[in-house]
C-alpha cells in the first residue's frame, strides 16, 4: 500500500480555479494523468491550456455538466486521451446565499443539482466505467476505481444565510455514503471531503466585501487561520491512494478544529 497516485487517471470537475485547480495541479504534479473539466473554458485555457500543449498528463473539457449528454463527452474525450479512468473527483459546488423565509427563493433547488445531483450523476456513470474496465481484473484485493466528493462541514452546522447550500451539502455526505454502500460489491470506495473556511475563489469574494470575516473566521477556528485549497488537495490525494484503501462512506473533515466548537461563525466555503 502506498500513496501513489502515479499513472492512474483521474477526472476533476470543477477544474478551472480554486480547490477543483488545486486537487488538479497536485494530481498532475503527483505524476496522475488528469482532465480538468469545468464549465468555464475561458477560464480553463487560461490557467492550464498552455500545461495541456506541454504536458501530455494534462488535458482539459469545456461544458456544462448539469447535462447528460456533456457527462457522456467527458468521459469519451477522457477515454480518448488517457485510455481509461481510475479516480473521480466531484469539485463542481456552487455557494449561494438563500433566504429560508421566501418561498420564490428558488437556491435549494439550485443548489441541491449543482452539488449533489449532478456529482451523483457523474459517479453513476464513471462507476460503470469502473466496473467495465475492471471485468478481466484477478486481483480482487484492490479497488477498481475511486470517487472523491467535495462536500462542507455546513452539512451538520447551520448559517442564516446559508440554508440552500448546507442542504446540498448534507444530501451530498448521504450521497456519498448510500453510493459507498452500494459500490463496495464492484470495489468501488466513495468518500467525501468536507472543509470548512478554505481560500476558495467564493471566500476570496465574500472577503472583499465582508472584511471582519476573516477574523471572525480565524477566531472560531481552533488553529487561527484560514486553510490553503493546497491542503484540501492533500486529504483528497490521500483518498485517491492505495493508502485509504479500507476506507469507504467517510467523510473526512478538514476544518482546523472548527467543528470541535458550538458556537457558530461567518459561513463556510
Amino acid at each position: 500500500m502506498g500513496f501513489s497516485i502515479a499513472g492512474k487517471t483521474a477526472i476533476v470537475t470543477g477544474a478551472a480555479n480554486g480547490i477543483g485547480l488545486s486537487i488538479g495541479r497536485h494530481f498532475a504534479n503527483q505524476g496522475a494523468n488528469v482532465m480538468f473539466a469545468d464549465m468555464d473554458e475561458t477560464q480553463l485555457k487560461a490557467e492550464i491550456g498552455d500545461l495541456a500543449k506541454k504536458e501530455e498528463n494534462v488535458r482539459f473539457f469545456a461544458g456544462d455538466l448539469r447535462e447528460r449528454l456533456t457527462q457522456a463527452n467527458l468521459l469519451s474525450a477522457t477515454i480518448d486521451a488517457f485510455d481509461r479512468v481510475d479516480i473521480l473527483v466531484n469539485a463542481s459546488r456552487q455557494v449561494l446565499t438563500s433566504d429560508p423565509l421566501c418561498a420564490e427563493d428558488d437556491a435549494v433547488e439550485q443548489l441541491l443539482q449543482q452539488n449533489m445531483v449532478t456529482s451523483l450523476r457523474m459517479s453513476q456513470m464513471i462507476a460503470k466505467r469502473f466496473i467495465k474496465q475492471a471485468e478481466d481484473a484477478t486481483d480482487e484485493d484492490n479497488s477498481i476505481g475511486t470517487i472523491i466528493n467535495l462536500s462542507s462541514i455546513l452539512a451538520t452546522r447551520t448559517h442564516p444565510d446559508l440554508m440552500a447550500f448546507s442542504v446540498a451539502a448534507a444530501a451530498a455526505d448521504q450521497m456519498t455514503r448510500s453510493l459507498a454502500v452500494a459500490l463496495a460489491k464492484h470495489r468501488i470506495r466513495v468518500n467525501a471531503v468536507a472543509f470548512g473556511s478554505v481560500m476558495s475563489c467564493s471566500l476570496k469574494d465574500t472577503l472583499k466585501d465582508h472584511r471582519d470575516y476573516r477574523a471572525d473566521i480565524e477566531a472560531h477556528t481552533p488553529m487561527g487561520r484560514i486553510a490553503s485549497p493546497s491542503e484540501v488537495a492533500e486529504a483528497v490525494h490521500f483518498l485517491a491512494s492505495d493508502a485509504a484503501s479500507f476506507m469507504t462512506g467517510q467523510i473526512v473533515t478538514v476544518d482546523g478544529g472548527r467543528t470541535l466548537l458550538d458556537t457558530v461563525a461567518a459561513p463556510a466555503h
